[in-house]
């Protein structure tokens, strides 16, 4: 809404963030969207890094918020070949947690 986007504008200014890592829900568009218009604006350098990770159930679309940050994140992850062939500048990652080693 506009009034979070209005209250990330101030947060993101005053705070800049070096990464913003965001998963799924919507929430995340406000303050990645004024990272976004902060640097084509020239009033945040581009040493923010932005980084999206999609869903680890979205296996042939992408979710509402991963059509937008698609556009706006540095990085955006996924967890299955079929989004990342629709997507090509994807990175995908098929293994998000490591496995635990017996020793």
């Amino acid at each position: 809404t506009l009034r979070a986007l209005y209250t990330c504008a101030g947060l993101v200014y005053q705070q800049r963030p070096e990464l913003v890592l965001c998963n799924g829900p919507g929430t995340c568009l406000p303050i990645a969207a004024m990272v976004f218009v902060y640097r084509v604006l020239g009033i945040m350098p581009h040493t923010t890094t932005t980084v999206f990770v999609e869903s680890f159930c979205r296996v042939q679309t992408l979710s509402l918020t991963g059509k937008a940050m698609y556009w706006m994140a540095d990085l955006f992850i996924v967890h299955w070949e079929e989004l990342q062939q629709k997507y090509p500048s994807t990175i995908l990652s098929s293994q998000f947690v490591a496995e635990k080693k017996n020793r």
